[in-house]
């Protein structure tokens, strides 16, 4: 029946990670998106926003890993509610400086702590010791070059 005897897909490390982000990522989305109606995206964008304070679409794309048509969907959303405020560059009239206005800055505010409550809680169900190991490999495997 099976081809590849060896290959088993509950054990493939790739397959494990997405299923466990998605299961983990629906649970905090199930909030922003009952809270502020943002989708994955927005909220990710909001979020580095927020951390870094004005970025351009292009440096949030590479730092989150998100497509730039997914960054420019995200950045019309959040800003149609207020929450991001886009400043044109006046030397590259294609560039542009998003920064969150002071409704985005509240959300992202609420938001995170809430992000650090729901992380707590992770942890708390991990030990100290697995999320620091957990949180260790994650970003090895995040910063791997293929």
């Amino acid at each position: 029946m099976a081809d590849h005897p060896d290959f088993r897909l509950n054990d493939f490390i790739p397959y494990l990670l997405s299923q466990a982000a998605e299961a983990i990522g629906q649970q905090f989305a199930a909030i922003y998106r009952d809270r502020y109606g943002m989708l994955n995206t927005e909220w990710r964008v909001l979020a580095h926003l927020g951390e870094a304070g004005g970025l351009t679409a292009k440096q949030i794309g590479a730092q989150a890993r998100v497509h730039k048509t997914k960054v420019s969907r995200a950045v019309v959303a959040l800003e149609r509610k207020r929450f991001v405020a886009r400043t044109t560059s006046d030397t590259d009239r294609r560039s542009a400086t998003l920064e969150l206005t002071k409704t985005g800055r509240k959300v992202y505010e609420d938001l995170a702590v809430i992000a650090r409550e729901y992380d707590r809680q992770l942890a708390h169900s991990l030990g100290q010791k697995g999320r620091e190991d957990l949180v260790t490999q994650l970003r090895q495997l995040s910063s791997r070059r293929t």
